[in-house]
């Protein structure tokens, strides 16, 4: 099991970057991955805190497409995976946007229902 453990920090200008805590010493041996290869140009370096380090990983551009794509973030030594992230875009996102704003409507409109029917029966 890793000692390792990957928080999210943020993701800007097509970088994600996370924190990396852990025992003591060297740096983390990470392996970041999409679609079962490696990810260039990731950086992992000393952070202010103490057994940290600053992890960055740029978004491959081939992970910019339609559908739903996950990047791996895993400890080289255990092979455990110790985080990912999720990019959603094109009609994937749009098809589960508009189901979940269907659902919405209709809980709101059972809501106004019970709520009319609530307030006719007490007065």
């Amino acid at each position: 099991m890793s000692q390792w453990v990957v928080t999210q920090t943020r993701m800007q200008n097509g970088i994600w970057q996370g924190l990396v805590t852990g025992p003591g010493g060297a740096a983390p041996d990470l392996s970041v991955t999409f679609l079962e290869n490696p990810v260039a140009d990731v950086t992992t370096v000393a952070a202010s805190e103490a057994d940290s380090w600053l992890l960055q990983i740029p978004v491959p551009a081939d992970a910019i497409s339609d559908g739903v794509q996950t990047i791996l973030i895993s400890d080289r030594e255990t092979d455990e995976r110790l985080a990912s992230f999720t990019l959603i875009a094109g009609e994937a996102l749009g098809d589960d946007l508009r189901a979940e704003v269907d659902l919405l409507r209709a809980e709101l409109d059972m809501l106004k229902r019970a709520f009319r029917r609530h307030c006719v029966e007490t007065t």
